[in-house]
């Protein structure tokens, strides 16, 4: 077999095609100005800061002779591999991201960035914000999009029912309200 579909020599190569797809079905990474933000701080955080530091070690380590059985050498080069991932997962988001922002929607109706207030059928109440798939956090009421609450809340008006699919079965929510607020 030839060389050229070997990797003899190269024991240490992660499978960069494991790298996560950053495209999205249809086209649209719909994210919310605040998300766009902490996004671009992150990659500069990871271009300006974590990169040079842990290169100025990976140098350091190499200046130090066999590269072979050097831990910081070894583990300095899996860490740039790891930033250059996530750098180049964060531009490529950033890149096909359409910024929608929740102050200028005057709609009546639930669409992307709408904070809504719920009551589930057993009485209780909890409030949801739908943002894109990159700003997700169900700790702090922060759902996708896309994910099966959301899109059965879509064109929702306050006083609506709405039935979506839970992870326990079929579940029906009363919409309370719906503002449009900024999202930090």
């Amino acid at each position: 077999m030839s060389k050229a579909f070997t990797r003899e020599g190269d024991e240490n190569v992660e499978d960069l095609g494991a790298e996560v797809d950053a495209s999205i079905p249809g086209g649209k990474n719909y994210i919310t100005p605040a998300g766009a933000e902490r996004m671009r701080q992150e990659l500069k955080k990871l271009r300006y800061e974590e990169r040079p530091e842990v290169t100025k070690v990976v140098s350091w380590a190499a200046g130090n002779g066999d590269r072979s059985e050097n831990g910081d050498y070894q583990y300095g080069k899996k860490r740039l591999r790891e930033i250059d991932r996530r750098m180049r997962f964060l531009a490529k988001r950033l890149e096909a991201a359409e910024i929608v922002d929740p102050l200028v929607i005057t709609a009546t109706y639930v669409q992307f960035g709408a904070t809504v207030l719920l009551r589930y059928e057993d009485g209780s109440e909890r409030t949801f914000s739908i943002v894109g798939i990159d700003e997700v956090d169900v700790a702090r009421g922060r759902i996708s999009w896309r994910s099966p609450l959301a899109n059965a809340l879509l064109k929702a008006q306050q006083g609506d029912v709405v039935i979506f699919n839970a992870p326990n079965g079929q579940q029906e929510v009363e919409v309370c309200s719906i503002k449009y607020v900024e999202l930090t």
